[in-house]
């Protein structure tokens, strides 16, 4: 391949696409930790929708 030629999206997952393994995401449901991918359509889009906590947002400022 040409040093100049810079490789896109599609043609770097397909040239690595033998080292490439798959990615498991879970998340806790209830107490308990199952995969996502477990999920139903619409426990699915619920997973979409949530929003990350961020701790230090949070934080309630004391004057």
């Amino acid at each position: 391949m040409n040093k100049e030629h810079k490789m896109n999206k599609e043609e770097i997952l397909k040239a690595n696409a033998d080292k490439r393994t798959k990615c498991v995401v879970y998340t806790r449901v209830m107490g308990y930790h199952r995969p996502v991918e477990s999920f139903n359509l619409g426990k699915k889009g619920e997973h979409k929708e949530r929003v990350a906590f961020c701790e230090g947002s949070a934080k309630i400022k004391i004057a």
